[in-house]
């Protein structure tokens, strides 16, 4: 199931649907846009026999309908952001592994994670006491209600509330908030909409100014987390709960939070944080499949932003797979056909990447930029790729939808890594008219 075509999808899962061979029914809201992407133009990826089937696919009755036109299937699956509640419910109809979609929601739906993990504790009712909160791959598989206290985390509420649909934005302007804090679309995404207000004001009015772009839309606003971000990347089967890795985020200067650069943290994963993000995906039910978590550090404490219950995108998926060796997306596809992970992936630990984005800074043109490129040297891969062609004309949006290019820098020493991301930048140049 798919919204528009992405990187993940086209070079990522339908390869490796290809290499297990598998068949694929593609439902989509965008069925042109899809057929765009795999046709003559992308005949450098080896695709599966594919079925692109129009569909509202943000609606779970019309997907099962669609879905049951033409047999049970050996698997749904989704990497949309957008559609993991749909896909979830679709398999648990068909009887087949997948999300728990109660998980699903919970983490879409930014308030909800709120609520859910500011109601987890030793001292707390619990409201996830309805399954083992990391779903068999046998869905049919009843569980007793469980809560364990985890040792290494506890509940550390982050500070929230909503506006809901219907709700005037002038109802906030009496709020007793955290000032500076932090003002969100309630299911966003690629930090659409996400900006720091300082004062109650403010606040009022950025949320008039995002209802202008989403009409109704329901909007949360929480705590300002300030520290280091980073993400933490899982893969489960519902019983085994691997951490892929995890990266350093560098982010634009606020108002505004989009991501300018990534670094891969080196292996394993740094404690006490990974436990305390492992211990809070838990309570939130989350354990089957990729999942991509960011959290901010904050001395000894790890607290989410949020929970994308997905591979991380913008191409750190790709890349990721690529350091660490291994059939990441065939891993991930097979977990929803129902085999469970091995104990060990057999991941390299060696590796290191920098993603780099290359950001507009203005509206208008691009009028130049340089061309896609590959090049090794000194132990260091750089591999450019353009997002944005030349005579282009976009507004400027202030999210991933600015970018221009990425490159991808890899090898196994950082700082030459970073020499490298240096040198190149400084002879490219890409100008904006």
């Amino acid at each position: 199931m798919a919204l528009n075509p992405t990187d993940s999808v086209t070079e990522g899962f339908l390869p490796a649907a290809a290499r297990l061979g598998l068949a694929v029914t593609l439902l989509t809201d965008q069925p042109e846009a899809h057929e765009r992407a795999y046709g003559n133009g992308r005949q450098d990826h080896a695709f599966p026999a594919l079925d692109i089937v129009p569909c509202d696919v943000r609606d779970f009755a019309e997907v099962i309908g669609r879905i049951a036109a033409d047999g049970r299937p050996d698997a749904v699956f989704t990497n949309s952001d957008h559609l993991q509640t749909q896909a979830a419910l679709a398999a648990e109809y068909f009887g087949l592994p997948g999300k728990d979609w109660r998980a699903a929601l919970r983490t879409k739906n930014k308030a909800e994670l709120r609520r859910a993990l500011a109601a987890t504790g030793p001292d707390a009712a619990d409201p996830l006491r309805s399954a083992d909160p990391l779903r068999s791959a046998d869905p049919l598989r009843s569980a007793d209600p469980v809560w364990s206290a985890d040792p290494v985390w506890s509940a550390d509420p982050v500070w929230s509330t909503e506006l809901a649909t219907g709700q005037e934005p002038a109802t906030l302007a009496g709020l007793d908030a955290p000032y500076p804090c932090v003002v969100k679309p309630r299911e966003g995404v690629a930090s659409e909409d996400v900006v720091l207000v300082a004062d109650a004001d403010e606040l009022v009015w950025r949320c008039v100014e995002i209802r202008a772009r989403r009409p109704g839309a329901a909007l949360v606003v929480e705590e300002f987390l300030d520290g280091e971000l980073r993400t933490l990347e899982t893969l489960g089967d519902g019983r085994t709960l691997h951490v892929l890795g995890g990266f350093r985020t560098e982010l634009s200067p606020p108002p505004h939070f989009i991501e300018e650069r990534l670094h891969l943290l080196p292996a394993p994963p740094p404690q006490p944080h990974t436990d305390q993000v492992l211990a809070q995906l838990r309570a939130l039910g989350v354990g089957f499949g990729v999942c991509h978590t960011e959290y901010v550090v904050q001395g000894d404490r790890a607290r989410l932003i949020e929970v994308n219950y997905r591979a991380i995108g913008d191409q750190c998926d790709l890349v990721l797979a690529e350091l660490l060796g291994i059939p990441l997306f065939e891993y991930i596809l097979r977990t929803h056909l129902g085999e469970p992970l091995p104990d060990d992936l057999g991941a390299r630990t060696d590796g290191r990447v920098r993603m780099e984005y290359v950001l507009a800074d203005r509206p208008g043109r691009l009028a130049s930029a340089p061309p896609a490129s590959v090049t090794e040297r000194d132990g260091v891969r750089l591999d450019y790729r353009p997002l944005r062609e030349v005579g282009e004309e976009h507004p400027l949006h202030r999210t991933n939808r600015d970018f221009l290019g990425v490159l991808r820098a890899t090898g196994t020493d950082q700082g030459r890594i970073d020499a490298a991301v240096a040198q190149y930048l400084a002879a490219h140049r890409w100008e904006i008219v």
